[in-house]
């Protein structure tokens, strides 16, 4: 090779392919932690949507709630059962009765479904929330409900895989006027 030819020495091209390389397993380690964190982002969103639909379901029927039996009265897989009268167009008093159980549960995990009765006829069942944890031999991590004074405590738990999710809720009627 003459000295006016240009050209890649073999140090210049061995060089340029560990730049290479090491970009490579850089971007390659990137996306790996990406993809795992988005994996276990999403597991973490299910379980705090599942526990915010089931504090939703039960606030709802809470307020209306002229009485309360919690869970320390319960057996399962009743979980929480709420009691209230409505009236309909000719003043009569329409009874209701919430009652939310699990279904399913499997080391504690299981389904909070609900069923609405009402003695104008409605017999209604709904799925409120899935991975929801409940085990009464556990009662510090557990979900578990409570009425005292007026006020219904609930703490809901959620479990996917080893992960949990908790939030309490404390709920009150609505006054009567």
């Amino acid at each position: 090779m003459k000295s006016s030819e240009n050209g890649f020495t073999l140090i210049e091209i061995l060089i340029s392919l560990t730049v290479m390389a090491l970009a490579s397993s850089a971007a390659g380690a990137a996306i790996f932690q990406i993809m795992g964190n988005t994996e276990r982002n999403s597991d973490y969103m299910t379980m705090v949507r599942q526990v915010e639909n089931a504090g939703y379901w039960i606030s709802n029927d809470t307020q209306m709630a002229t009485s309360a039996n919690a869970t320390g009265n319960q057996s399962p897989p009743n979980f929480l059962v709420l009691n209230w009268i409505s009236w309909n167009s000719s003043g009569d008093p329409i009874y209701h009765t919430a009652t939310y159980f699990f279904e399913g549960l499997s080391d504690g995990v299981g389904t909070l479904k609900r069923r609405h009765w009402s003695s104008a006829g409605a017999n209604e069942y709904a799925m409120i929330a899935q991975y929801i944890y409940y085990n009464p031999d556990d009662i510090a991590n557990t979900s578990y409900s409570s009425y005292q004074n007026s006020v219904l405590t609930v703490t809901l738990t959620s479990r996917l895989g080893q992960k949990t999710e908790s939030k309490e809720y404390k709920i009150a009627h609505r006054p009567n006027f």
